[in-house]
């Protein structure tokens, strides 16, 4: 299965080995949004929210969710972030709290996981700690936005 580099020879999966990678400056950057009512957009706006301030639980929950990551997804290489920076804003034309997450690091594979494990950890904290007041809130749109470094070098989301 040449294609698909998590597949031994006999198709088993395996975490790839990254030994003969040169270390390289890696970033990824994904987002994501939680779609909420106008209802629940104003209290997490006011403070409103019982449980404390979204925003900011949420955006330490997305840097929890990025050094996590190799625990959650299960052939992750445990890697040292350099750096992960969770920003959480209110959208109020998408009705919705736009996350985005940027982590970096020097190493010999990408930090892309990361970076999409922190977003996810972050939307999930939000719907937590908003669902007293909203249970059909929608998760969604949570993609990789752009990343450096490695063999396959620069990708933007088009």
């Amino acid at each position: 299965m040449p294609d698909f580099t998590h597949f031994n020879d006999q198709g088993k999966s395996r975490m790839v080995d990254v030994s003969e990678k040169s270390d390289t400056l890696r970033t990824a950057v994904a987002e994501g949004l939680v779609y909420v009512n106008e209802e629940t957009l104003n209290l997490i706006k006011s403070g409103g929210i019982k449980k404390g301030d979204v925003l900011t639980v949420a955006q330490v929950a997305g840097i929890m969710g990025a050094k996590k990551t190799p625990d959650l997804i299960p052939m992750c290489h445990p890697l040292l972030l350099s750096g992960v920076d969770l920003a959480l804003s209110l959208d109020e034309e998408r009705t919705a709290v736009l996350i985005r997450a940027t982590v970096k690091n020097r190493g010999s594979t990408g930090v892309e996981m990361e970076a999409l494990t922190a977003v996810s950890a972050a939307a999930l904290t939000v719907y937590d700690m908003c669902k007293a007041v909203q249970k059909n809130m929608v998760i969604g749109n949570i993609r990789l936005l752009h990343k450096t470094g490695g063999v396959h070098g620069e990708y933007h989301c088009s």
